[in-house]
């Protein structure tokens, strides 16, 4: 499959514009209440029962799960039910909310999983958020300078660039920055990146410094230096 992102300038109305930055700031609140009972639940694990402080510990029951992404996504769903925050979303939109702040969730998984095996630091709360994720696109989506999306319906671009035939859209982000908002769009294509002939060789060739050339089987080829034989 070849996959394909491209990124478009948006033009929203003000009814879109304070949409988005509503979705900012409920996915920021989920962002940083979900890393806030994991660290509680790591800090009640490493305290010694005969000698932690009832002021500066939190306590948690020791039959109390780890709160994964699968658990944080369970109690994400049951809180939408009482949360005014959460159910801020008009009730034809609260399906492609939940995803996308599924999508928040799964942000956080990851930064733990690369904390673990990167050896990153631990995650940090976030004072601003720049950008959500729709997971998922709506059918006939794609228009003339313009992209229709969950929640915000069709949005205005500034179509920089083609829509790529042939390419279906998957998923999109919209990021907000100094100069405005931006749509990231991701296509994709059914098509394969063909392998290499039978009986063929591919070789890798790389301009460098100390040598001329040097090829993915370890051969370095000096400069040839025409211009230096010609004036001696």
């Amino acid at each position: 499959m070849i996959t394909l992102t491209y990124q478009y300038k948006l033009k929203p109305t003000h009814h879109q514009e304070a949409e988005i930055n509503q979705i900012i700031d409920v996915c920021k609140s989920v962002y940083n209440y979900a890393l806030k009972e994991r660290k509680d639940w790591l800090s009640s694990r490493k305290s010694p029962i005969n000698s932690c402080s009832i002021i500066s510990e939190y306590i948690i029951p020791a039959d109390t799960p780890y709160p994964n992404y699968n658990y944080q996504a369970k109690n994400l769903t049951t809180a939408k039910k009482t949360n005014p925050k959460l159910k801020s979303v008009s009730a034809k939109s609260r399906h492609e909310n939940a995803q996308v702040l599924q999508q928040t969730l799964k942000q956080l998984d990851r930064a733990f999983s690369e904390m673990k095996s990167l050896g990153k630091g631990f995650p940090r709360f976030k004072k601003k958020m720049r950008s959500f994720v729709f997971p998922a696109m709506l059918k006939n989506c794609l228009d003339c300078g313009k992209f229709k999306l969950p929640q915000l319906g069709w949005i205005k671009i500034r179509q920089s660039r083609p829509i790529p035939e042939g390419m279906v859209a998957k998923q999109a982000r919209i990021v907000k920055k100094a100069s405005g908002y931006y749509l990231m769009v991701s296509f994709a294509s059914s098509e394969s990146v063909p392998d290499n002939l039978v009986g063929k060789k591919s070789l890798g060739i790389d301009a460098g410094i100390e040598s001329f050339v040097a090829t993915s089987t370890g051969k370095l080829i000096k400069a040839p230096k025409f211009l230096l034989g010609q004036l001696q």
